[in-house]
């Protein structure tokens, strides 16, 4: 499904193919279930961009158990069932696992092969799978029909042990490393990076590592730049990653130069981990982030040129002061979050308790270990 977003003279919004499966997600804690969401790099991506007013087409599949209402639908593969997975917040730090939790994929659906890709050109391409469904075969036909190609690197280097826990090889090993140069950008987190050469992968494409609370860093050819990060709750750090990718594209698409488009990367992610599972982002700091980036396109030439194979990350005049824009309007609207939530009538019980509305109506629960710490 496409969406149609009115464009503007000046400034046209280009199009963008997201691909990724839709996916269930179960976090459990102490043995127990907590909370169950809608799922996948897909939606945190796609829900970033169309905050961003960004048009975009979503290719993903999913089986006939798929549960949730969503804007982009999927394709329905009758023999299939939607990918799965489990994230244990409890039991530590284990080899090729995340820090802050270890994943399973208890249930995977089909592949997406370069048929299921329309057949269209696009500005901007994003291979985005969790569950093992980028084949190598599909990211070659995106690079056909795309300008420029961002790929998570959780795409290329999943791999899936006999009880579905997710462990990581190395990029060389995938399968995919005779693509890289096809590439525009390779996003990893660090933990991800260890799995990578980052200094020969440079060489090849763009590289950007992001780090939790000290931000992200941008590597080219012949340079690299640290860009800073976000205070942030962080509740659930599911989908952090993914919600900085949408920020950072959904900037370029809007004109900005990297550096700029990697910070507003690093504000997204900074307000999805404040939330379980998928984000709803407060309407009023939505537009004011929107007049924020028309602002700053306005005063900054684009260094990201499609048609030329070289990017340029200079940081322009104002970069650090488009950083204390975006920081104040997200501190005026989580004091104004809170100020509502004061008014509201509270259960002894709401201390405890981090409650986010579900798609079918209820509440997910999950019980808030909460870091004041940036992303």
């Amino acid at each position: 499904m496409v969406t149609t977003t009115p464009q503007t003279q000046n400034y046209p919004i280009q199009s963008v193919l997201v691909v990724g499966n839709y996916c269930h997600d179960v976090l459990l804690q102490g043995g127990a279930v907590v909370a169950e969401t809608l799922g996948g790099a897909a939606s945190f991506i796609s829900n970033v961009l169309s905050c961003l007013s960004v048009s975009f087409h979503l290719t993903s599949k999913v089986g006939l158990d798929f549960k949730y209402p969503v804007n982009y639908n999927p394709i329905l593969v009758p023999t299939s069932k939607t990918t799965v997975f489990h994230a244990y917040f409890d039991q530590g730090y284990s080899e090729n696992a995340h820090q802050d939790r270890i994943l399973k994929r208890v249930q995977a659906c089909d592949p997406i092969n370069p048929s299921d890709l329309p057949d269209k050109r696009f500005d901007f391409g994003m291979a985005v799978g969790v569950g093992g469904e980028i084949l190598p075969e599909t990211l070659e036909k995106m690079v056909a029909i795309c300008d420029a190609v961002f790929v998570d690197i959780q795409a290329l280097i999943r791999v899936f042990e006999k009880n579905g826990t997710v462990k990581l090889v190395g990029l060389k090993e995938s399968g995919f490393y005779h693509l890289l140069p096809r590439l525009k950008f390779l996003k990893s987190s660090s933990e991800e990076a260890l799995f990578m050469d980052v200094e020969e992968v440079r060489q090849r494409c763009s590289v950007v590592v992001t780090h939790g609370k000290e931000g992200c860093e941008v590597y080219w050819k012949d340079g690299e730049m640290k860009i800073g990060p976000f205070g942030a709750n962080q509740i659930d750090p599911t989908g952090a990653g993914d919600s900085f990718l949408g920020g950072f594209v959904g900037g370029l698409v809007h004109g900005l130069v990297v550096p700029d488009a990697a910070l507003l990367g690093n504000f997204f992610g900074s307000l999805t981990v404040a939330q379980i599972g998928l984000p709803k982002f407060d309407l009023r700091l939505l537009q004011r982030v929107n007049d924020e980036v028309q602002r700053r396109k306005l005063h900054c030439t684009c260094y990201f040129e499609r048609r030329d194979d070289e990017l340029s990350f200079t940081k322009p005049p104002g970069h650090e002061e488009f950083q204390a824009s975006l920081a104040s309007i997200k501190l005026v609207s989580t004091c104004s979050i809170q100020e509502c939530q004061r008014d509201l009538p509270r259960s002894p019980r709401t201390e405890e308790q981090v409650i986010r509305p579900q798609y079918n109506g209820q509440p997910n629960l999950l019980l808030s270990y909460v870091f004041d710490e940036p992303i």
